[in-house]
């Protein structure tokens, strides 16, 4: 803890609370998303890991390529003017960068916290988006990917990057934490939904040994049936799904492709 707080100490000593908060916060996303999500574009472009992929169709690398261009646009234009922007509502709602840092059971409790809060708004935010209007003009943009990888987790209309958005910020604005627990979130959200959309499920897969957590095969069903019937709208847990009766049809597939020895 001490070296971290050393660590933490240089930061701040360099770096204005703004910018920490808006530029750093930014590069820290982009980080862990390009590197999260990139292996699994690899995998796919060269066919590795083959057996772990879930659908055997494969996006072609213009196809891949369309989707890195256009997701910088949208990280540049959108979602940077967003994090911008929304530091001074932040800053009223109690965020802090200096020392000393949150006790790791603060950051433990509030990560899960926004994890349960972002998966209930999300849910629901989601489910609408898959309403004739709103699937036609804005969120079938995302489905433009039937065959999922990485990136593709969020590619998306900039409409869908505000609205669902906020299902992510809902819980830190709620409870002001200090930058350092923000980072965290956010660094575990973005691996989370890489993980969720990357195409692949592997032995070692987070799903194979958390219960209530979706992952690859409950959000890869998702983008390969009509919109209609699809379901499976949490971003991270099942139970959403499960109590509101939208993953009926995903369950009766796992259970065929079970018998069968399929990846779901």
């Amino acid at each position: 803890m001490a070296a971290l707080e050393s660590a933490w100490k240089l930061l701040i000593a360099n770096f204005s609370e703004f910018q920490l908060a808006t530029v750093i916060t930014f590069l820290l996303h982009e980080t862990v998303f390009f590197l999260s999500g990139l292996p699994s574009l690899l995998f796919d472009r060269f066919g590795l890991f083959a057996k772990y992929k879930i659908q055997k169709k494969s996006n072609t690398s213009a196809y891949q390529n369309r989707c890195v261009m256009r997701l910088i646009l949208y990280h540049v234009y959108v979602n940077l003017p967003v994090i911008v922007f929304s530091y001074p509502a932040f800053k009223f709602m109690g965020l802090r960068s200096s020392l000393p840092l949150p006790h790791w059971t603060v950051v433990v409790s509030q990560v899960l916290f926004y994890f349960v809060l972002e998966d209930f708004i999300f849910y629901w935010g989601h489910r609408a988006l898959h309403t004739k209007w709103l699937y036609k003009h804005v969120h079938s943009v995302h489905h433009e990917y039937a065959t999922p990888f990485g990136l593709t987790s969020k590619y998306a209309h900039p409409a869908e990057i505000l609205f669902l958005g906020f299902a992510t910020v809902a819980g830190p604005a709620l409870t002001g934490p200090h930058l350092f627990t923000l980072w965290v979130w956010i660094a575990l959200k973005v691996l989370e939904t890489v993980e969720a959309q990357n195409g692949y499920h592997f032995p070692w897969s987070p799903s194979n040994f958390l219960p209530l957590y979706g992952g690859s095969g409950f959000h890869d069903y998702h983008h390969r049936v009509l919109y209609t019937k699809s379901g499976n709208y949490a971003s991270t847990f099942v139970y959403m799904d499960w109590l509101f009766g939208t993953d009926k049809d995903y369950r009766k597939a796992k259970a065929v492709g079970e018998n069968e020895g399929k990846n779901l």
